[in-house]
């Protein structure tokens, strides 16, 4: 029988090169403040600040965006790469761009769909994080179901005039410039009415009201929106076409995906060290609960694997990845935090661990639902009716 060569090291080695070359630069480059910055909360201003001064150090040596076409900043790597560029990101604890939501969905966008202007104004400030950007999507009452969006724009002369609310926008209270989805055409079947504006948040009647979690952080804003004018040349992609641009912020980087386990692995590192001689780790019962988490972490990374390794051999990705890895992380994820606590005792209530219980809670909604990442898993994974 012919032994399977482990996808993790087999992507391994076939960046050698292109880790070493960023581990070095990471080395000679990364500071113990970016590394707190980047434990932080949006909503320090100061830790902000040094976020995006790192950000243009990654952005002008290349390593902000590697899968970005070379033209545009990036360096144009393949799956293999960016899987390296995520592994020692992680090992280092080094900060991504600040424009996380920008250089994953919205550029992509841009790239594929947006004007000559456009690419040429916008992606390149998104890349160093001089301006940063938001997506206006969810609404009080059309958060997974995008389609149902209420949101209107109307075309008036050479402007749109926005009037509407967006909430759960994900650094709201920063952004500079929000991808905004509105409804353009009422009388069209939902999917068919919707276009894409590209928006300056400094425009008169926009009201950004932070939103603080039960976490504490003010991660999140709503967005109002009263009689903005938006000139019409910031439409992306076709009017009414807003459908197709959303489908469009697949992004270059397939590896994204291998950001979740990476993450989970730190988290369950970070507590067998705290959790180091504590008598309750001689307790068959917590011992069994951690062997599950490793191995759902574990279960996770092999999964994610494999998936980026035959995309690296040229074949396509399958339609429910991103759902099934989505689930397995939230679902891992709130078992590690509720896993902490009670490990830990009534202590571990406050501080990092009792943050991390209570951001836990969101990862159920974070990114789709629960309940809309199974039933895309039931359908497209297994075939399952709908």
């Amino acid at each position: 029988m012919e032994t399977e060569t482990a996808p993790d090291r087999a992507v391994d080695d076939d960046a050698t090169a292109f880790r070493r070359e960023l581990a070095e630069w990471l080395s000679a480059t990364l500071t113990p403040e970016v590394v707190e910055a980047g434990r932080g909360v949006s909503d320090d201003t100061d830790g902000l600040d040094v976020l995006r001064a790192w950000n243009r150090l990654l952005a002008d040596a290349g390593w902000a965006a590697v899968s970005w076409p070379a033209r545009y900043g990036g360096r144009d790597a393949g799956v293999v790469e960016q899987l390296a560029w995520h592994e020692e990101m992680a090992r280092a604890k080094a900060p991504g761009p600040v424009n996380v939501i920008g250089v994953s969905n919205i550029a992509p966008a841009i790239m594929a769909v947006g004007t000559d202007e456009q690419r040429e104004r916008f992606l390149r400030p998104m890349l160093r994080g001089d301006e940063i950007w938001c997506q206006g999507m969810s609404e009080p009452d059309a958060g997974s179901d995008l389609a149902s969006l209420r949101t209107a724009a109307r075309l008036d002369g050479d402007t749109f005039v926005v009037s509407g609310q967006k909430t759960w926008n994900s650094l709201g209270g920063h952004a500079d410039w929000c991808q905004l989805y509105v409804r353009t055409d009422p009388e069209a079947p939902k999917h068919k009415g919707i276009s894409c504006l590209l928006v300056d948040m400094r425009s008169p009647g926009i009201e950004v009201r932070p939103l603080r979690t039960m976490a504490g952080d003010l991660t999140f804003s709503e967005l109002f929106f009263d009689d903005v004018r938006v000139p019409a040349d910031s439409l992306l992609g076709p009017l009414h076409g807003g459908w197709g641009v959303a489908m469009t912020t697949l992004s270059h980087e397939r590896a994204g995906v291998a950001r979740l386990h990476l993450s989970l692995s730190e988290k369950l590192d970070e507590l067998l060290a705290s959790a180091k001689g504590h008598p309750a780790m001689a307790d068959p019962v917590f011992r069994d609960r951690l062997a599950e988490v490793y191995s759902r972490i574990a279960c996770m990374r092999w999964t994610t694997m494999r998936e980026l390794q035959s995309v690296a051999t040229g074949h396509q990705p399958s339609a429910s990845m991103g759902s099934l890895t989505k689930l397995m992380w939230s679902t891992t994820d709130q078992r590690l935090a509720e896993l902490a606590v009670d490990l830990l005792g009534v202590g571990a209530l406050t501080g990092k661990w009792g943050k991390m219980l209570s951001l836990s809670r969101q990862t159920s909604i974070a990114g789709g639902t629960t309940e809309i990442n199974r039933s895309i898993v039931a359908e497209h994974g297994l075939g399952l009716p709908r």
